[in-house]
C-alpha cells in the first residue's frame, strides 16, 4: 500500500496520501494547507489524484480541497458539514478561514462505500466534534479525523459541537476490529485494539 502524509503545518494537521498496491490512482485525505506541495508529492509518488476526501469541516482539513482537486477531481464531504464550504461562519466553524468551495463537490452520508484507488472505503457518521465528522474506514485501516487521536480524543466544545453526540461515535469506534490501523487527523498513527487498551477517555465507555 501506498501511505504518506503531510503534517508540517500551523494545526500539525495531517493530510494523507493513500492507495493500494499495483495502482498509480491515489486519494488524498484532508488537504488544509499547502496545495502545490501535495501536488507534488503526488507526482514524486508517480501516482494521479482520483478523489479528495474530508473527514470534515474544519479548515485546517479542507482549506486547500478546492485548490487540490482543481476542475475535475471530485471532493467528499458529510452533507451535515458541505456548508462549511459555503458559509464557515454560519455553518459554525471555529477557524478563521473560509475554504474555498470545489468545483465538484459530492456529499456522503452514514453507510456510503467509495470505490477509489484500489479499495473501498465506507463511511462512517461519527458526529460530535462537528455535525458531520466522518471516519473513512477499509478492512485494514481507518481514517479517524478528529474523533481519535493517539492517547486522546478530539475536542467537543466548539460552538457547532456536541458532548453526547461525540460519546456516541466514540463508541461506534469502538466496535471496529482491533487490528485496524487508525490514521488521526492529529499526530502519530495508532490502532484500534491500542486506543481501547490504553487511551484514558475511551477507558470509561467500556
Amino acid at each position: 500500500m501506498y501511505l504518506d502524509r503531510l503534517d508540517d503545518n500551523p494545526f500539525g494537521t495531517n493530510c494523507w496520501f493513500v492507495a493500494a498496491d499495483g495502482t498509480d490512482e491515489a486519494v488524498v485525505v484532508d488537504p488544509g494547507f499547502y496545495a502545490d506541495r501535495v501536488r507534488a508529492m503526488l507526482e514524486a509518488a508517480g501516482k494521479r489524484l482520483v478523489a479528495v476526501l474530508a473527514t470534515h469541516g474544519h479548515g485546517d482539513h479542507i482549506g486547500q480541497a478546492a485548490a487540490v482537486a482543481g476542475l475535475d477531481i471530485p471532493v467528499y464531504i458529510h452533507q451535515d458539514d458541505a456548508l462549511a464550504f459555503e458559509d464557515a461562519v454560519a455553518w459554525g466553524s471555529g477557524f478563521p478561514m473560509q475554504p474555498e468551495k470545489p468545483a465538484d463537490l459530492r456529499t456522503v452520508s452514514d453507510g456510503d462505500v467509495l470505490d477509489y484507488a484500489g479499495f473501498s472505503v465506507e463511511v462512517l457518521h461519527t458526529p460530535g466534534h462537528t455535525p458531520g465528522s466522518v471516519c473513512f474506514v477499509t478492512d485494514g485501516f481507518v481514517f479517524s479525523g478528529d474523533l481519535v487521536f493517539a492517547g486522546t480524543i478530539g475536542r467537543s466544545d466548539f460552538p457547532h459541537s456536541n458532548p453526547e453526540h461525540m460519546e456516541q461515535s466514540l463508541l461506534r469506534f469502538l466496535k471496529l476490529p482491533d487490528q485496524l490501523n487508525v490514521y488521526p487527523g492529529h499526530m502519530e498513527p495508532t490502532t484500534v485494539g491500542r486506543e481501547r487498551a490504553s487511551n484514558p477517555f475511551l477507558a470509561s465507555l467500556t
